[in-house]
């Protein structure tokens, strides 16, 4: 591909996951595989100890809403971290793809609850939480449904909000090429990861999109992070 071709986002092209008629054993070896790919790139331990510990600690803890949870390992790795700390932390995470959440249960950790659900349904029950996270949900979604998405998350939010993704790179997509195809063998992980890549926001784009108050940041290696503060009254 050109660096013209990495201008925009391949919205086109579909991950195998996301497939209803999916092979079911490839896709649990794919959420299995989730905890090391995110360990490795999506950078939350930055964020809970900069972004979200600092919020949390006010208060001794806190809810948390973990979006598209997919295999449930961010939001189990949070309610761990905060433990650490001595935080009194329940999270709340969801996902709209059953398959998701009878993995994610699999899983189950202290602190945390797993619902089929969306964030549009919270917001219609008049649920709040004082922090609002997703990992690697955003290159999922075409603008009309990142908007709505952001809107939900203002509406569900009453402290902090931070959207982590991939950042679109030839350089992201070059490296994950070459170290990824022998990792996890009978898995989606491979193909399905060079699609997100290509399908991803730049944080510039992200920026572009985004309405007020909320801010596009990048995240070495590779990352965005769209990011939230519910106003003071």
């Amino acid at each position: 591909m050109t660096l013209r071709g990495w201008r925009r986002r391949a919205e086109h092209l579909p991950e195998l996951m996301d497939d209803p008629a999916c092979d079911p054993a490839g896709l649990e070896r794919t959420y299995r595989a989730f905890g090391t790919i995110n360990a490795l790139i999506a950078g939350w331990r930055r964020v809970y100890t900069r972004d979200l510990r600092p919020h949390l600690r006010v208060r001794g803890g806190g809810s948390v809403l973990d979006i598209g949870c997919g295999g449930g390992d961010v939001a189990r790795q949070l309610a761990r971290w905060a433990r650490r700390d001595s935080l009194t932390l329940h999270v709340t995470a969801i996902d709209t793809d059953a398959r998701a959440i009878a993995h994610a249960r699999t899983g189950a950790a202290t602190g945390v609850t797993y619902r089929h659900a969306s964030s549009a349904a919270l917001r219609a029950q008049g649920q709040r939480f004082d922090v609002v996270v997703s990992n690697h949900v955003l290159h999922h979604l075409s603008a009309a449904e990142l908007a709505a998405l952001l809107d939900d998350t203002e509406a569900l939010c009453t402290g902090v909000a931070v959207h982590g993704d991939i950042e679109r790179h030839p350089l992201a997509y070059a490296a994950y090429r070459l170290v990824t195809p022998r990792l996890f063998p009978g898995s989606f992980i491979h193909v399905d990861g060079l699609r997100s890549i290509r399908r991803s926001y730049t944080a510039a784009e992200l920026a572009a999109v985004a309405p007020p108050g909320w801010t596009a940041r990048r995240q070495v290696p590779f990352r965005t992070l769209l990011t939230w503060r519910a106003p003071r009254d």
